[in-house]
């Protein structure tokens, strides 16, 4: 719900970026809807984070895009096209398929400052990478895609924070969670990954940054999951029907974005 209104509200807005875009988004009572729902879906992620592997429950976030082009569809009086329930269907087959085929599982939250410092500084110096590159005056679908991508880094990052910040909550209470580095990172990351997401929608077409955003978080979340919480997947002869479920994900979410209307045409 939150993505659907916040995509409403971007598409209406056709110029700038930066905290102007925010400011102007900020006076839409769509964008303001979809930040409440933004809020919510942040409460239950991090519900999920306390019971679950990061690698079970980002790439369920996959789930996102077809959620929210069914909510979109009627909210700007549209219809979903045959084409289109083929790929939802593609996409939530895929990701099932995924997911019990690789069985992701682990039950730590901690994890040292030895494996966190490479890992803060892949990502974040990945994420300034992508804002250098992707300065206004670049073709719109560079731009959409490049800070797409920035912020599923973002998001992926701000999963892991959490988790281990939820982790902290869980085990030692309030004061311990105000007391810990990654409670803060994870709201720095988190609003980072707000900004990156509304500029690379007002940058392009959904077509461009969409994929980037869904497939991207989940990936990394995976990787994160593994390197950071020592989780754990199932490989072997499970790798083929996790590449087929893979394969049926790639399929339907550029085709998702394909066959729904694009966004500023959506909102009007």
């Amino acid at each position: 719900m939150g993505t659907a209104f916040q995509r409403k509200a971007a598409a209406r807005v056709s110029e700038g970026g930066g905290l102007r875009l925010i400011i102007r988004l900020a006076r839409q009572p769509a964008w303001l809807i979809g930040i409440a729902g933004v809020i919510g879906a942040a409460l239950f992620q991090a519900l999920a984070l306390a019971n679950g592997p990061l690698s079970l429950v980002q790439p369920l976030f996959i789930l996102e895009l077809p959620f929210a082009l069914m909510i979109a569809v009627p909210l700007l009086h549209r219809r979903l096209s045959r084409a289109g329930w083929q790929a939802v269907a593609g996409v939530v087959a895929g990701l099932g398929l995924v997911l019990l085929s690789a069985a992701p599982s682990g039950a730590r939250s901690d994890a040292s400052m030895a494996r966190w410092i490479p890992v803060l500084i892949l990502c974040l110096g990945t994420v300034a990478a992508a804002v250098v590159v992707a300065r206004p005056g670049r073709p719109p679908l560079f731009r959409a895609a490049v800070l797409g991508t920035a912020s599923a880094i973002s998001n992926a990052l701000t999963a892991a924070l959490l988790k281990s910040a939820v982790g902290t909550l869980d085990d030692d209470g309030f004061v311990a969670f105000l007391g810990v580095w990654q409670t803060y990172g994870f709201a720095l990351t988190g609003i980072a990954a707000v900004l990156l997401l509304e500029n690379a929608l007002q940058a392009g077409p959904l077509a461009a940054s969409q994929p980037a955003l869904t497939i991207g978080d989940a990936t990394l979340s995976l990787v994160l999951g593994v390197t950071l919480f020592d989780e754990t997947i199932r490989t072997g002869w499970w790798l083929l029907p996790e590449l087929i479920g893979a394969g049926l994900v790639l399929w339907g979410v550029p085709r998702l974005t394909r066959v729904v209307p694009h966004l500023a045409d959506m909102a009007h």
